[in-house]
């Protein structure tokens, strides 16, 4: 049995949820509209470009969930869940995601995302594994501040490793699926990398080490 690990964001699905988390939110009218999608735009313009402040997007990203109660904040996604993720999902992600629960590998999933916004989002795609920036609950209320590393970049490496540990796993014949240039540090650590309808920096890469390009777009 081999570990089987999925980045989400444009590779299990077709955009990016945090960003798309953000227009929801401007749509439903919850946020300033004009600073916040502008905010929304440039912080999602570094994250492709590879030159995301983490620390400052998630100071951003995580703010509107102070202002909501958990009630109001479940309600909120089965709605993103619907209006917006669910035209995102794909057929092929999930036949992928299959082949690899045929042969007995363990899947997890991966994400510089936080959990409140992909938790459903994985759980809709059978994967119960999950590493995510994990934002910090206080007295039953998001506080805008997060537990831990952020997934993001090397930290992906950094929360995998103590998963591992945890975990009494190995990366022996591991795999990790990715479209995003944020991901080499991950990518390098697996035996089989795998780049996921590639951002034009992936794609050079992949190219210069061979590694296996594919496309889970329709």
């Amino acid at each position: 049995m081999a570990l089987a690990i999925f980045d989400l964001d444009n590779t299990l699905i077709s955009g990016d949820s945090d960003h798309s988390w953000g227009e929801f939110l401007v749509s439903e009218q919850l946020v300033d509209a004009q600073q916040f999608k502008k905010a929304n735009d440039q912080f999602y313009a570094d994250y492709v470009a590879g030159s995301l402040d983490i620390f400052a997007y998630l100071e951003f990203s995580l703010q509107p969930l102070t202002e909501m109660s958990m009630t109001e904040l479940a309600e909120l996604h089965k709605r993103f869940m619907q209006q917006v993720i669910a035209p995102m999902q794909l057929a092929k992600a999930q036949a992928l995601l299959q082949q690899h629960r045929d042969v007995g590998d363990r899947l997890l999933i991966i994400t510089a995302t936080n959990r409140f916004i992909v938790e459903p989002i994985c759980h809709s795609l059978g994967v119960n594994e999950l590493l995510a920036t994990d934002p910090q609950i206080v007295d039953g209320r998001y506080n805008g501040k997060i537990d831990g590393v952020p997934t993001y970049q090397e930290g992906k490496v950094v929360r995998l490793n103590a998963w591992l540990k945890e975990q009494n796993e190995t990366l022996e014949d591991s795999w990790f699926y990715s479209d995003s240039i944020n991901d080499l540090p991950l990518l390098l650590e697996v035996d089989h990398a795998v780049a996921v309808d590639p951002c034009p920096a992936l794609q050079i890469v992949a190219e210069e080490k061979n590694w296996q390009i594919i496309s889970l777009r329709d």
